[in-house]
């Protein structure tokens, strides 16, 4: 039997859930479709030979867009996940936010 979508088991997660409010969610989905739509314009200008600076330009413009995702995801779980593990006396949850602070700035 298939393992349901939320809980199937992905090789790079670390098994832990959050539930988001819908205007979170639907924030981080925005800004996700448009970061695809944009991925995409760079696939056009890479199939009718974009010259390379200007596909340059709009990959810079896709990191920019993925490091604000990033930003408001960070914001987000520091503000819930840590915030609230600290409240419960979980200070473990400390060394995670500082291990994926470092995966981060590689």
């Amino acid at each position: 039997m298939a393992e349901d979508k939320k809980t199937a088991s992905c090789p790079h997660c670390s098994g832990k859930h959050k539930d988001r409010d819908d205007k979170e969610k639907k924030d981080l989905m925005n800004r996700l479709k448009r970061i695809e739509g944009q991925v995409r314009g760079v696939e056009g200008m890479l199939e009718n030979d974009a010259y390379c600076t200007d596909i340059l330009v709009q990959v810079s413009a896709i990191s920019s867009a993925l490091n604000s995702f990033n930003k408001v995801l960070l914001a987000n779980h520091m503000k819930s996940c840590v915030a609230d593990n600290i409240r419960e006396g979980n200070d473990e949850i400390i060394d995670e936010l500082v291990l994926t602070l470092q995966k981060l700035m590689k």
